[in-house]
């Protein structure tokens, strides 16, 4: 059995649902376990942010295997009045989350 990550204490810029959607926007094949790992989440909470992220059309995914691939709705706007106004989209909070193709090679 696997260890509950050590939660971070203190408050944070950035929501569990962003980061969870900046660990997918990296990696569409993340498995839950890698997510939470690296977002410091357990399982369980992985498990219902994607949930919601589906729920609202966020997210979606398709079963390969036993393993799932995730598709983003890179253009949909984010759910808070205060970005929705400025007609932020998931595509510009993960331009600042994620880094670009051409770096990820780098060291």
């Amino acid at each position: 059995m696997y260890d509950v990550p050590e939660p971070h204490t203190g408050w944070t810029f950035v929501t569990n649902h962003a980061r969870v959607l900046a660990v997918i926007a990296d990696n569409h094949h993340a498995r839950i376990r890698e997510i939470a790992a690296h977002c410091r989440l357990t399982e369980r909470a992985v498990q219902k942010i994607i949930a919601d992220l589906e729920g609202d059309g966020y997210l979606s995914h398709t079963r390969e295997g036993r393993a799932n691939t995730y598709r983003i709705e890179p253009g949909k706007t984010l759910r808070h009045p205060a970005e929705a106004g400025l007609g932020l989209t998931v595509a510009s909070l993960l331009s600042l989350l994620v880094k670009d193709e051409a770096d990820r090679s780098g060291p």
